[in-house]
């Protein structure tokens, strides 16, 4: 049963500003720190390779001392309206009618609500009402790619079917303003809001490219590498400096026997659609993968642009190849990292 990813469609919230215009706030905030540190702040919010964000909220609230409460209301209320939004723009897209929708998985990992997104938009588009949801909430970076993998499952043992992954993340909403650890300023630097949508079918006359395999990958030992701790100041980012070194001793094992299932090899691959987990990461993969003519720019430019966007920034990379219509035979290496350690994979072929 082939399973085929029609569209991918994005959506961003109200608010942007350029990493310049967001450094007087980061001086100010810094202000009663010492002036080396905050030097060594603004320098790493300078290079990270992240020149314009978009935020669920102003640059004036993110900085102010709102409680974890307040800053879960505003999650609350602005992912319903960028779930709303960005699924009308996937299924128009599409050409989709929303009662066509089978299975609908959201993933989002920044803020905490039950019931879950996925029931507000079963009643704002009128989905069905039998319609099967799946709520993927604490799986980071890489769910993404694991909302995809779901719906593959799924659409495999269901043919003549049709299913959406939503991906919403607003980790604004977890900035700490009472952590001045480098953890704090690193994730600050790097992150950025938004949503993404993927509807995939397994309708015979379903276009797109088509998802050949997929696998998730677990690093033993290694949960405290990466995710949240729940303090009374909201979720606190956990993330260890070794990350980027961690993924590049485990790549030989993460890529090659994966593609080899599939008689392939990484020279085989024509598009790699990376997740951007940040500057150090990409540094890596480009260290790993140049020596053999491969290129993320795509993933290197979202990251630019938008920031990491936890879950739904891999669908951003994958947004971009689908509206280039890359030609018949091609194929694409979709890969991201999450918490656990984790790393989830999939292979496409235009």
């Amino acid at each position: 049963m082939d399973v085929k990813i029609t569209t991918v469609a994005k959506q961003l919230p109200p608010y942007t500003r350029d990493t310049k215009e967001i450094l007087p706030f980061v001086a100010q905030w810094l202000s009663n720190e010492e002036e080396r540190f905050r030097r060594k702040v603004l320098k790493i919010f300078e290079n990270a390779a992240v020149s314009r964000r978009y935020g669920i909220m102003s640059i004036e609230e993110v900085f102010s001392a709102t409680s974890f409460e307040d800053k879960n209301d505003i999650y609350i209320r602005e992912v319903k309206k960028l779930g709303v939004s960005v699924l009308k723009k996937a299924l128009e897209k599409a050409n989709w009618d929303p009662q066509s929708l089978d299975y609908i998985i959201t993933v989002s990992c920044t803020g905490i609500m039950i019931p879950s997104i996925d029931a507000f938009l079963i009643n704002e588009l009128n989905l069905r009402q039998d319609v099967i949801r799946l709520p993927v909430t604490e799986m980071g970076c890489a769910a993404g790619v694991s909302g995809i993998i779901y719906a593959r499952n799924f659409l495999k043992a269901n043919p003549e079917k049709r299913a959406a992954v939503i991906a919403i993340e607003a980790p604004t909403a977890t900035f700490q303003l009472t952590d001045y650890s480098m953890t704090n300023m690193v994730s600050a630097a790097i992150f950025g809001d938004g949503a993404a949508c993927t509807l995939l079918s397994s309708e015979t006359k379903a276009t797109g490219p088509k998802i050949i395999a997929d696998e998730m990958y677990h690093f033993y030992n290694a949960t405290e590498m990466m995710g949240f701790k729940l303090t009374n100041n909201g979720l606190q980012m956990i993330l260890d400096p070794k990350v980027p070194e961690t993924i590049a001793s485990h790549f030989p094992k993460v890529i090659h026997p994966f593609l080899e299932k599939h008689n392939k090899t990484i020279a085989n691959i024509d598009h790699l659609i990376f997740h951007p987990g940040g500057k150090k990461i990409v540094q890596t993969v480009e260290e790993l993968f140049g020596d053999l003519g491969k290129n993320i720019e795509d993933t290197k430019a979202v990251l630019m642009e938008y920031g990491n966007m936890s879950s739904a920034t891999v669908l951003y990379v994958l947004e971009r190849f689908m509206d280039r219509n890359p030609s018949p035979g091609e194929t694409g290496l979709m890969l991201s990292f999450g918490p656990g350690f984790s790393a989830q994979r999939i292979l496409l072929e235009w």
